[in-house]
């Protein structure tokens, strides 16, 4: 039976963990919340809850594959420092986070050098990724990729489609970095087309119909279209939601991309800097403006 060890359960390790183990592969599974791991171990067959990571390694047979699904940055890192002594020559380590891809690239040489394999796999999916399967651009080498197939045809929608081996390390986190600031591009055309059909007040247009509409056969029809059709048939006028949009890092990597590379992104890097708005950063450049007009024009300024 194939066997992986996951550490980090969080909303998308947590389901990846039960899509594997309803796969038939065994997970010796660690999160820092231990009661955590202890429920979903208790509600799955073939999910061994682990108190340590040395306990989660020591239990995979040689060679090991250990997945990692914990936020980019520094918490994967100290992951990361805390596994390669417990690790051997010949192991795998995968990176599922939304890391940025240089990162990637700097850990597979420190790790080849001590003999260990790397693979960086952007997974897309979000919380239906169980019941539906996840999107999964997997970077690194061929015999890394070959080692990782029976997983991606576990986790992806199905064993011929809905995963990727993109190329050398590095290029799954790329391609995902480029998935999310193409969804950026897609969600900001999407809330200013619905915007503004809602400002059409003379018209009383019913959003949530014509997002149903738009679900069949259009040209705009997406997942994403399929989402806000749910949300509007609840709720048109989302008075009580604050109209704040986070930002990912992908985001922000995907622009300066753009600029390093001299291509062209507007869209993307556009739907970037309305996040950057939504969060109150705009606030003081807007202040500027509003003296300035009083100052040539002598217009009023709101306090």
């Amino acid at each position: 039976m194939l066997e992986i060890g996951l550490y980090g359960l969080g909303r998308m390790g947590g389901n990846m963990a039960r899509r594997l183990s309803r796969g038939g592969i065994t997970v010796r599974a660690y999160n820092r919340n231990a009661q955590v791991t202890r429920q979903i171990a208790g509600e799955e067959a073939n999910i061994v809850a682990c108190a340590t990571l040395t306990e989660m390694v020591s239990g995979l047979a040689a060679p090991r594959l250990v997945w990692l699904m914990l936020p980019a940055g520094e918490a994967t890192q100290a992951a990361i420092d805390a596994l390669v002594p417990l690790l051997s020559p010949g192991d795998l380590l995968v990176d599922g986070a939304n890391g940025y891809y240089k990162e990637a690239q700097r850990r597979a040489v420190e790790l080849e050098a001590k003999g260990i394999a790397f693979a960086d796999v952007g997974v897309s999916g979000g919380i239906w990724g169980l019941a539906n399967g996840y999107c999964l651009m997997a970077g690194g080498r061929p015999e890394a990729a070959s080692r990782l197939e029976p997983i991606l045809q576990v986790l992806a929608p199905a064993a011929d489609r809905g995963w990727l081996h993109a190329g050398p390390a590095g290029s799954g986190h790329f391609v995902k970095m480029v998935h999310n600031g193409i969804e950026y591009g897609m969600m900001q055309a999407f809330a200013e087309g619905f915007a503004l059909m809602r400002a059409k007040e003379e018209f009383e247009l019913d959003l949530a119909a014509i997002a149903e509409l738009w679900r069949h056969s259009s040209v705009v029809r997406s997942w994403l279209l399929d989402l806000t059709a749910d949300f509007l048939q609840d709720d048109q006028k989302l008075a009580g939601i604050e109209p704040f949009v986070a930002d990912s890092g992908e985001g922000r990597w995907t622009a300066l991309e753009a600029v390093e590379r001299g291509v062209p992104a507007p869209v993307m890097s556009l739907a970037l800097m309305m996040r950057f708005a939504s969060q109150g950063k705009g606030d003081f450049g807007n202040r500027m403006l509003a003296m300035m007009r009083k100052g040539f024009g002598g217009h009023a300024v709101k306090s």
